[in-house]
């Protein structure tokens, strides 16, 4: 055994992070003998192989070990008893595999270390202090952000999952100081996670900047009599003792008591006995027989059973490897494709065009995957660049299929019933497909199973679903095309490259669809995914291609007025503030309102300008003319560039109307996103903003037709709250934003003034957003402490939404996640955050299961629509919120109006019994606002 020091390489670790991931980015496995549950233990082999045989160049290590935590006590609960304290019950299903994964770090001959009442981390400190001292490297593989105070001098940094190394550079990046000061950003900032208390109010970039000031936390708490802000220095000196403690809880032990020395953990070559009958035990017959090829040795006769074995479906058993993708170029070589798809049942797919716009852009080439590792990519029209003479860029390349051909071939697989379409993002492949003619049907999407089981957790890309859940990154597709005026479309990329990327693109599709698709039983979102999810896919690619005619006339001459106005609005501006300057500087704006005027409030960013947002201008206004003139400015500069002017960029050329995207899961709450252009964010609170849905216009003969939702969140909000009151009020047909005015202000009904309804309406939509005194104060334009007195009011007369309220937080907090009525789980990831993350995570998961409960309904409305109105001839063209538009021949408007009402006011039977009925109120006319 050779001595420790320089030249040696250290890699740790972190078996928990291996585990966990392994156990979540899996499919729920067990060994088909008994039942056991392995689906974690099979990940962490895999993960550990994969490894160990990876290609870590002058990185390679020379001693090698996985540390594990044991137990859940450790030395930190005896100095703070509620350290960890809000951490989730282990699954069941894993608690049985722990012990297992040490018993595979052993089988592949890898040294296994834990420590009773040390944690993971603190041995991990220890050796890494160690092998720096003996003049050797360390690399920990862990993403940990607490063991990234140990970076630095030779100890770094690896997140195996993005394959991505932290070095000093990368800590700052994360923490804002320097490894060596990590610590004291951490007592500060607390640890909502390991329910580490530390200075409430005060986050990550808060205590780096104080950090960096003072230089490190004990000269920041001796001096904090000199931090300006008030409630900053009462807390640094009010909760001293607790900040220190805070400190001690973060700081890693690097004098743990070590049993073993650094030489024990010298990497050595599996025992193939010993590891193939783990293995074997396991039953993990391809990882078996991968390893045992690899080893040189005959694997292990595994027992049939009727099922595949456990390790079979894992997408990550077969490596990446691009040189294996296949370039399909003619017809027989396709065929075989075909041939395969029809075998299997599936296909994934995948289209490569010459742009984002999919009412424009043209088909450049096809990917197909049948198995992972199989893939394909077939070229249809890529450019032949390589020509200087004058038609040279625009001659297709050799080598390719033609793109008639080729779908001719396509076609029937693609449309055929028995064989399952797979894609990411699937609405923009079926709108491609569906402009050459093809229905692509039926279809599953990774982004959308996704976006079922993980809302609120992190994005559903397919760049970050492959890194977080295959460990994989993909090929870029910026060095393919460039940036800026250099950049090249699709078309122009070789043939050679595009295939690797394309055939990759469907590649990762499979396998994530392999991933998820048993997942989402485990997570009980099947149900929401095949009836809130995959069916909208189809609904809403016709709706986007049919889109809606918009009269540029009309816009034209709108902006013209709103020119007009904005003039007037800057004469007002001038005279108020007693000279001219330009309204839309916020430089200028922030001068005249805190300099010239002196009104408080002003506050100066990094560049030492005045703030003047839109937040800094409401809290003025309601009690400055000044500013309210300004917002009104800024939000006809807003109509104007946004609306009247963007939107006559977007008319089609050859449809002649506006086709918007609706981005399935641009909300964590199941609300559908509207964009290029957004048409449900167009004001409809102002006149002028109303005015602009004039110029959305029927074609001759038609009409528009608006169905919208009678305050439907109100209505959820009574029947999850429980209020008999509102529910009453719903069943006898009353307004309800008079009757909370009554209630509220005990004015009687045949008394209110359209003022007073309009507060009310203000606080019960309010309320549902969870708003603040602060927040209703800005809506109101009115004082703060009047704004505040009405929401408590509201409280005392209808106490059944504070306790919702705090029932639904404490079930957030519980169970990292709020529900709808349907089922979806929109995840809380900041609901136990401190600082100004606070305030807006709890209104969130107040607001979620009412906003996406409304959503649902409304899916459910958009899924049953078609089939509803078919043989009718009406077009459902647009979703905004709460309303459905379409356009109608004018002798079936009434028609379809009782048709579309009876299926939205009925969109929650049988699934959800709601206490209060769902209302539909209707509209038509020849343009938007007059239906609305």
């Amino acid at each position: 055994m050779s001595k420790f020091g320089k030249g040696c390489h250290l890699h740790l670790i972190d078996g928990s992070a291996f585990i966990f991931r392994a156990y979540h980015a899996l499919p729920p496995l067990t060994r088909k003998s008994d039942g056991l549950p392995i689906g974690a233990v099979s990940g962490f082999c895999n993960m550990l192989q994969r490894y160990v045989d990876g290609d870590h160049g002058p990185d390679a290590p020379t001693h090698l070990a996985v540390i594990f935590d044991k137990g859940s006590h450790t030395f930190r609960n005896d100095m703070y008893d509620l350290y960890k304290a809000n951490r989730e019950a282990m699954p069941e299903d894993l608690r049985p595999q722990i012990p297992l994964t040490r018993q595979a770090t052993e089988a592949f001959n890898i040294a296994c270390k834990e420590l009773e009442g040390y944690e993971a981390d603190d041995i991990i400190a220890t050796l890494a202090c160690q092998a720096r001292q003996a003049g050797g490297r360390v690399t920990i593989v862990s993403s940990d952000k607490d063991l990234m105070q140990l970076v630095g001098d030779g100890v770094e940094m690896l997140d195996a999952m993005k394959n991505k190394r932290i070095d000093r550079e990368g800590v700052f990046e994360k923490f804002g100081v320097y490894p060596e000061r990590v610590v004291d950003v951490q007592a500060l900032a607390g640890d909502s996670v390991d329910n580490v208390p530390g200075a409430p109010g005060i986050g990550i970039k808060t205590a780096a900047l104080l950090i960096n000031e003072f230089g490190d936390l004990e000269t920041l708490l001796d001096r904090a009599e000199e931090i300006k802000q008030p409630k900053r220095r009462e807390t640094l000196i009010e909760k001293r003792d607790q900040i220190e403690l805070s400190k001690r809880l973060v700081q890693l032990d690097c004098e743990t008591p070590l049993d073993f020395t650094l030489e024990d953990l010298e990497l050595r070559d599996p025992d193939p006995d010993k590891l193939m009958a783990f293995l074997a035990e396991m039953e993990f017959r391809t990882l078996t027989k991968r390893i045992a090829d690899k080893l040189g040795v005959e694997p292990p006769v595994i027992a049939d059973t009727p099922a595949p074995a456990a390790d079979e479906p894992q997408a990550e058993d077969i490596p990446f490897d691009a040189s294996k993708y296949e370039c399909v170029r003619d017809a027989a070589a396709l065929r075989k494709w075909i041939d395969q798809a029809y075998e299997r049942g599936w296909l994934a797919v995948d289209t490569e065009t010459t742009g984002l716009n999919e009412m424009i852009a043209d088909l450049v080439g096809i990917s197909l995957c049948i198995e992972p590792g199989e893939a394909c990519y077939i070229p249809l029209t890529h450019r032949d660049g390589s020509s200087d003479d004058l038609f040279g860029s625009d001659a297709l390349a050799e080598g390719q299929m033609p793109l008639d051909e080729a779908l001719e071939m396509l076609k029937p697989v693609l449309e055929d019933p028995s064989i399952l379409k797979v894609g990411q993002n699937m609405k923009y492949d079926a709108k491609i497909f569906a402009r050459y003619g093809v229905d692509v049907a039926p279809i599953d999407d990774t982004m959308l199973m996704s976006y079922a089981m993980h809302a609120g957790e992190h994005g559903h890309g397919m760049d970050t679903l492959s890194e977080r859940y295959l460990g994989h990154t993909p090929i870029p597709i910026k060095p393919l095309l460039g940036s800026g005026k250099s950049a090249i479309t699709f078309d122009k990329v070789p043939i050679d490259e595009a295939t690797a990327y394309a055939a990759e693109d469907a590649d990762i599709t499979l396998r994530l669809w392999k991933l998820f698709k048993p997942q989402l039983h485990r997570v009980q979102v099947t149900t929401v995914y095949e009836t809130l999810e995959r069916p909208l896919v189809p609904v809403l690619a016709e709706m986007e291609m049919h889109g809606i005619k918009v009269d540029r006339d009309v816009l034209s001459r709108m902006s013209n007025a709103f020119a007009q106005k904005m003039a007037g609005l800057e004469a007002e501006i001038h005279e108020l503030a007693g000279e001219t300057f330009n309204v839309g500087s916020p430089a200028q704006l922030g001068e005249i309102l805190f300099d010239k005027m002196g009104l408080e409030g002003g506050k100066k960013g990094k560049t030492g300008k005045y703030s003047t947002g839109a937040d800094v201008l409401e809290d003025l206004a309601t009690e400055h003319e000044l500013p309210r003139r300004v917002l009104d400015w800024r939000q006809l500069s807003k109509l104007k560039s946004t609306y009247t002017d963007a939107l006559q960029t977007h008319i089609n050329p050859d449809t002649g109307r506006v086709h918007t995207s609706y981005a399935i899961t641009g909300a964590n709450t199941g609300r559908l996103a509207s964009t290029d252009p957004n048409l449900q964010n167009i004001p409809v609170r102002t006149e002028e903003g109303r005015r602009i849905r004039e110029a959305f216009i029927a074609e001759p003969g038609n009409v528009l037709v608006s169905l919208d939702y009678s305050q439907i969140e109100l209505r959820i909000l009574a029947h999850i709250a429980d209020i008999p009151a509102l529910k009453q009020a719903f069943a006898d047909g009353l307004d309800i934003h008079a009757m909370t005015a009554s209630e509220m202000f005990d004015v009687p009904l045949d008394e209110m003034t359209p003022e007073i309804r309009r507060k009310a309406k203000a606080i019960n939509f309010g309320v549902i957003y969870g708003i603040s005194g602060f927040g209703l104060a800005r809506n109101l334009r009115i004082p703060r402490a009047e704004a505040q007195g009405f929401i408590d009011r509201y409280f005392e007369r209808f106490p059944g939404i504070r306790r919702y309220m705090d029932d639904t937080i404490a079930f957030a907090k519980e169970h990292g996640y709020v529900q709808t009525l349907f089922g979806r789980k929109i995840h809380t990831t900041e609901i136990n955050a401190k600082g100004p993350h606070a305030g807006f995570a709890r209104r969130a998961a107040i607001n979620a299961p009412i906003q996406g409960t409304a959503a649902d309904v409304i899916r459910r409305a958009m899924v049953r629509m078609p089939e509803a109105i078919d043989g009718l001839p009406a077009k459902m063209l647009l979703q905004v919120h709460d309303e459905l538009l379409f356009e109608v021949a004018e002798d079936a408007v009434d028609q379809t109006i009782e048709i579309a009402r009876d299926v939205m006011e009925n969109a929650p039977d049988p699934a959800v019994k709601l206490d209060v009925k769902l209302t539909v109120d209707a509209g038509k006319g020849a343009n938007w606002a007059e239906a609305h």
